[in-house]
């Protein structure tokens, strides 16, 4: 990426006499989209240079796929688990959503590596928009997400087996979901990014969410099988809509009908979060 790409060019002028003043160029620099587009294509190429980040992202739900499966697959199933459906059908929705937490984290961790290595403040000397790369970034993230959901999807199929009552089509849609739900929720740790500044708190955040939201919640067990306690902070979970819903979907069940609450929860979310990040961005470094 150069500054020259990022900014554009000014209207050209016919050269004036030397002895009378020039006209004043008006120059607001590039368009919002160009400049959108060029810094997100800036944080994939960095993905492309540096793939082990990819790999290292795919370990944790692939890990938590497969220990899931071997581990519970053999065991007796709860009284409320759903006839006719194994354990690997029932888990494999809220691995791809906990891929999506993790990536919705990436997000963050990303801005704060921009504000630490200098790229922030040489935008803020060109006629950027701020915005721009809060958006580039949470789009380069999505890339990334639809990449992991994949693999992890076509592992499921080739190496374990996973074959979904509701088909192709209503995979598809299921990962769909789960993508939207990736870019809502790297808002709101965007918007934590732009406020901490710091990699270490970033990291306790993510640490404090991941655990309370998934494992509270549909996630790996039916939220009638919890305990009592545990299973009303499941309910008022957000992500447990999203859970059931993806699982209704991929598997054909009934609860299809969590996706409205799910998407209103998913975009509140998002425009809370990106208030937040637009105002946290615009403080002084």
């Amino acid at each position: 990426m150069t500054t020259q790409q990022l900014v554009g060019k000014p209207d050209s002028a016919p050269p004036a006499p030397e002895d009378t003043p020039g006209p004043a160029i008006a120059w607001d620099g590039s368009s919002f989209l160009t400049q959108v587009r060029i810094l997100t294509g800036r944080s994939l190429r960095a993905l492309v240079t540096d793939p082990g980040v990819i790999v290292f992202g795919l370990a944790q739900p692939v890990i938590l796929l497969f220990m899931l499966t071997q581990v519970f697959s053999g065991m007796g199933m709860p009284p409320h688990f759903p006839k006719g459906i194994s354990y690997l059908d029932f888990v494999m929705p809220a691995v791809l959503v906990d891929n999506a937490v993790h990536s919705a984290i990436q997000s963050g961790i990303g801005v704060v590596d921009d504000l630490k290595n200098g790229m922030v403040a040489r935008l803020r000397c060109l006629p950027i928009h701020p915005s721009s790369l809060l958006i580039a970034r949470s789009l380069s993230n999505l890339v990334r997400a639809a990449v992991q959901i994949a693999i992890v999807i076509v592992l499921a199929v080739t190496v374990l087996g996973y074959s979904p009552k509701g088909g192709a089509g209503k995979l598809l849609a299921s990962a769909g979901l789960v993508l939207f739900i990736t870019w809502t929720l790297g808002w709101a740790f965007i918007a934590a990014a732009a406020w901490l500044r710091r990699a270490e708190p970033m990291q306790n955040l993510a640490v404090i969410a991941i655990f309370p939201l998934l494992f509270a919640s549909s996630a790996y067990m039916p939220i009638d099988d919890l305990p009592t306690w545990l299973g009303a902070v499941a309910k008022a979970n957000p992500l447990t809509y999203a859970i059931d819903t993806t699982r209704a979907l991929a598997l054909d069940l009934p609860g299809a009908g969590a996706v409205l609450p799910a998407l209103l929860i998913s975009i509140g979310i998002a425009v809370v979060g990106g208030v937040l990040a637009a105002v946290g961005f615009r403080r002084p470094l």
